[in-house]
């Protein structure tokens, strides 16, 4: 939950850079003035963002900081990107489903839609205890494995 946190934290920084560089090169002067595009550009930055950690290195800075790779699940080597953009994709039955709900009901204040995003979150995070070894269902889907690094080995302290 941690590294979710902190990856919300990371992206913050990289949609405002995203939506600056939107905004001059639309020369936006409405928020609501091409939001649709914004709303792409945001979405494909996202999954460059991941699919570029998760192939280059297995891990984005918020994996690293908290000891967890994203590996390919058949034989624990480098995701390839095509199973990179196939998690990201898969990713989005964190959100989809309840914004897709909150949005058919007509539900637009915040509280209702808050309830309804946190409600399918709570739903996808106790669907992974249906999993054969409590997997996401976006990672088996997607044959990719997340594995805890163990914690390195404290160096010995210098003599004074």
């Amino acid at each position: 939950m941690a590294v979710f946190v902190y990856e919300g934290l990371m992206l913050f920084g990289v949609l405002m850079l995203v939506a600056l560089v939107y905004g001059i090169a639309t020369q936006q002067t409405h928020a609501l003035h091409g939001k649709l595009g914004l709303q792409l550009s945001c979405f494909v930055a996202i999954g460059l963002y991941f699919a570029y950690f998760w192939c280059r290195g297995d891990q984005t800075l918020p994996m690293q900081t908290w000891r967890v790779r994203l590996l390919r699940a058949s034989d624990l080597g480098p995701v390839t990107a095509r199973q990179a953009l196939t998690r990201y994709l898969l990713a989005w039955m964190w959100f989809l489903p309840g914004l897709t709900v909150a949005y058919l009901a007509g539900w637009h204040s915040s509280s209702a839609v808050s309830l309804t995003l946190s409600v399918n979150v709570l739903a996808v995070a106790l669907a992974s205890r249906l999993h054969p070894q409590g997997q996401f269902w976006h990672d088996a889907l997607a044959g990719t494995v997340l594995v805890r690094l163990p914690r390195p080995e404290p160096r010995p302290k210098a003599p004074r």
